[in-house]
């Protein structure tokens, strides 16, 4: 079991022929992703990396079955591409792009209700499902297989989660870089909820940032219904109210945005809080013990 992706997800790679889409699908390809061809319009009826190449993603679903699409197209078509993979049916769409304008994403949001599609991000890493199904950008060799399961909202910091379990004996199940941007598809509740009905995870690193009351809901959730241990950081201790950090999403607004705020209700709601990203790994060893 595992969440989201599996050795048996048939994956689409839209912007394939692309520099960014070819490198990353060659790198998913070498991990062992069941990468099943791509989407570059006009290009219809070639292959790239030995993969068949579609101009439209019903094409290319009604070729190869295809139910994951991960997407590597500039900001300005990035929320065409999003729709148009929904549109598809397809069930999970993965879109890596950084940059794609609010607006735009508020269409798409509204374009997925009702429809039978999860979208994560944008501007993530992806979904790793450890040692057997990469759909992203990450360095796949840091994930050891294992039972602790990752949310996070930056990519960095999924990697260093991920490091910290692996030298604390316990691996990863799934990881989920659900992305940094003011509006993504899939929030961090929604990602823990799937973690905690995953049979094979026995813990989960929950990894937030400043801006927007994700964690907080995300803790609530924990608190009512949390089965597994849930040990949390926030980035961002440090950072000065009304400067955005990094990711459009991390920008203080208010008292109950800051790190200190957010650490102070997960702690409330029985999530082990860690100071530093160093711990991580050490305070889940600890937690499982119990």
């Amino acid at each position: 079991m595992s969440i989201l992706v599996n050795k048996n997800s048939k994956i689409l790679v839209q912007g394939f022929t692309g520099t960014e889409g070819t490198f990353h699908a060659t790198q998913m390809i070498e991990y062992g992703s069941n990468v099943v061809g791509g989407v570059t319009p006009n290009k219809g009826g070639t292959t790239h990396l030995d993969k068949p190449v579609f101009n439209t993603v019903s094409d290319a679903v009604k070729t190869t079955g295809a139910n994951v699409s991960i997407i590597f197209v500039p900001p300005a078509f990035a929320a065409d591409a999003i729709m148009e993979a929904a549109e598809a049916g397809i069930a999970l769409v993965v879109c890596i792009t950084e940059g794609i304008p609010v607006q735009d994403m508020v269409k798409v949001k509204n374009y997925l209700l009702g429809k039978n599609t999860r979208l994560i991000g944008p501007n993530c890493p992806g979904v790793i499902t450890a040692e057997e199904c990469k759909v992203g950008i990450m360095p796949g060799f840091v994930f050891k297989k294992g039972k602790i399961g990752i949310v996070s909202k930056s990519g960095t910091l999924t990697y260093e989660a991920s490091d910290q379990v692996a030298k604390a004996g316990l691996g990863v199940s799934t990881a989920v870089g659900i992305g940094g941007d003011p509006i993504i598809g899939t929030t961090t509740k929604e990602a823990v909820e799937l973690l905690m009905n995953d049979p094979e995870t026995e813990g989960i690193v929950m990894i937030g940032e400043i801006g927007g009351s994700m964690e907080a809901d995300a803790a609530k959730w924990i608190k009512e219904n949390g089965t597994k241990p849930v040990v949390g950081f926030i980035a961002g201790q440090t950072a000065p109210p009304g400067r955005r950090m990094g990711h459009a999403g991390a920008i203080i607004g208010g008292a109950d945005d800051t790190a200190a705020a957010k650490m102070k209700i997960m702690a409330e709601c029985g999530i082990h809080v860690v100071q530093s990203p160093a711990d991580i790994g050490a305070t889940m060893a600890k937690v499982l013990k119990k």
